[in-house]
């Protein structure tokens, strides 16, 4: 696997995971970290180069995030983006002010320096994605100035000699029209990396550093039949064989019909030889869900019960040393990463319990996005029809269950999500839609069926499209296929009245509801 790393720095920014992401899509191993990683930590993971992301603070105030001014004497290249490009400033004797005009949006950039190495194939006018109300009024000893705006004239600057590059941009969102172009001359052109990170070597390396972490170990996989924990499984498989077993826990939360489907995908009767358990317990997670309407506490609840059927069939199996799970990044970054906001708890991370009674957690996809996942389940060669399965929550229905949630109400979201996928497929959107589900709001209302009053729920429908499930779109599907969908569900889904359809991108809304 090639060594070459470029590290992302997290100081509070809403684009950190996209930034590594992009990298990535330059075949460059990324990863973030947070602000609050020691120095030394970073020392020792030789990145090939640093990023510093943007940030809701003022660098100039008290309390705002802060690095080690000796970063900047490592002699890695480090390109600081917005807040970063500040802190660089900041930290390394440069002026940072409040900006006599604010910058949001699509913005002008002109480029002062086409030479500069940053900038090489840039339009020497380009349209950038600013947003920030502070900026760089002076920058630092030794820096030229290589970009500026009608209000930013520190929009970019270098200096080459140190490796050290800072714009106040974003150049890593699809707004920035030549941003790529940017973060592509600092990757190869900057740190120098021949960019040939590959699945293939991924899945090579995590075989052999399973193989060796596990010994002679046994290992329980926490199976949910999903796209993540499926691979996870095929991996540990690949890796330690006949030393692991899979168990797939249905907590009734599932989609219609899926347990039945999950266990003949994976079980006896299925096409991978894995030592398959499958636990039925509808009812006990139903029965600790009863009266909770908080979300955050229904994935914790679930999270901590799901460790607690693990661990109760691994006492069954004999000794078991490692449980592994399917968490993949957006999972971990969503849930916290340093002293960035939690989005929302994933229950096989935030809602893990403080005691696990195994030895350790092996999470080998930790460090991927959703469709890197894919690429390893294909090179795992896992079929497609698996690989490109509709993502489905952990948690399950209790976060498409606003409220609380009761077994009449899973059986009404059930109903009414496998009309809608089944009508998505017949209409071929099923392939356009990266992500589709029916979800059940708390909201009921008055409508009239048969002549007759009814007071009943309300449902909500969610297409969208994406690459990366760290941002999404909304999927613009023909009113005729949503007539169509909410006629079948009024009038075949016992209980509900009202269909809605969710416009609503990622950022604002997360792609679940709940």
């Amino acid at each position: 696997m090639s060594k070459e790393k470029i590290i992302v720095l997290d100081f509070g920014g809403q684009y950190n995971q996209l930034i590594a992401r992009r990298v990535r899509e330059l075949s460059v191993y990324s990863e973030v970290l947070s602000s609050d990683t020691p120095i030394e930590k970073l020392i020792e993971m030789e990145p090939t180069g640093i990023i510093l992301t943007g940030g809701p603070n003022s660098v100039y105030k008290d309390g705002s995030p802060r690095y080690d001014p000796k970063l900047f004497e490592l002699g890695i290249p480090i390109l600081g983006i917005c807040y970063g490009a500040q802190l660089m400033t900041y930290l390394l004797g440069g002026k940072v002010e409040t900006a006599p005009v604010s910058e949001y949006g699509h913005t002008d950039v002109d480029i002062l320096k086409g030479d500069d190495i940053l900038f090489r194939g840039v339009s020497p006018k380009t349209v950038c994605w600013m947003s920030h109300t502070d900026y760089i009024a002076q920058a630092p000893e030794g820096f030229t100035v290589t970009a500026s705006t009608n209000v930013c004239p520190f929009a970019a600057a270098s200096c080459p000699e140190k490796k050290l590059y800072f714009v106040q941009f974003h150049p890593e969102v699809a707004h920035t029209a030549e941003g790529m172009t940017m973060l592509g001359n600092f990757v190869k052109k900057v740190c120098g990396c021949k960019c040939d990170w590959k699945m293939d070597s991924f899945v090579e390396t995590s075989i052999k550093e399973i193989r060796e972490k596990v010994g002679s170990g046994r290992v329980l996989c926490a199976l949910s039949g999903g796209v993540d924990s499926s691979v996870a499984a095929v991996l540990l498989s690949k890796a330690v064989g006949k030393q692991l077993t899979c168990v797939f826990v249905d907590h009734g939360l599932l989609r219609k019909n899926e347990g039945d489907e999950v266990e003949a995908v994976f079980g006896p009767s299925g096409s991978y030889e894995l030592n398959f358990i499958r636990v039925n317990a509808q009812d006990r997670f139903l029965g600790k869900l009863a009266g909770v309407s908080d979300p955050e506490q229904k994935r914790k609840i679930i999270g901590e019960e799901f460790i607690r059927v693990f661990e109760e069939e691994a006492k069954k199996i004999g000794t078991v040393d490692f449980l592994v799970q399917g968490t993949i990044y957006p999972d971990v970054i969503e849930s916290g990463l340093g002293k960035s906001a939690v989005i929302k708890s994933h229950h096989n991370v935030g809602g893990l319990p403080d005691y696990v009674d195994f030895k350790e957690i092996i999470e080998p996809l930790r460090l991927l996005f959703k469709d890197e996942v894919r690429k390893a389940g294909l090179e795992l060669g896992i079929p497609e029809n698996l690989v490109f399965r509709q993502p489905f929550p952990g948690p399950g229905l209790a976060v498409r269950i606003v409220g609380e949630i009761t077994a009449e109400k899973v059986r009404m979201v059930q109903d009414a999500d496998a009309i809608f996928r089944q009508e998505m497929a017949l209409a071929g959107f099923d392939k356009y839609a990266n992500q589709y589900f029916a979800a059940l709001t708390n909201m009921r209302s008055v409508g009239c069926m048969g002549d007759e009053r009814t007071y009943d729920y309300a449902c909500v429908l969610r297409a969208v499209t994406t690459t990366d499930f760290m941002t999404a779109e909304s999927a613009e599907l023909p009113w005729s296929l949503l007539g169509k969908v909410t006629t079948r569900i009024v009038n075949e889904v016992k209980g509900i009245s009202r269909v809605f359809y969710d416009c609503t991108g990622k950022p604002p809304s997360t792609i679940e509801l709940e």
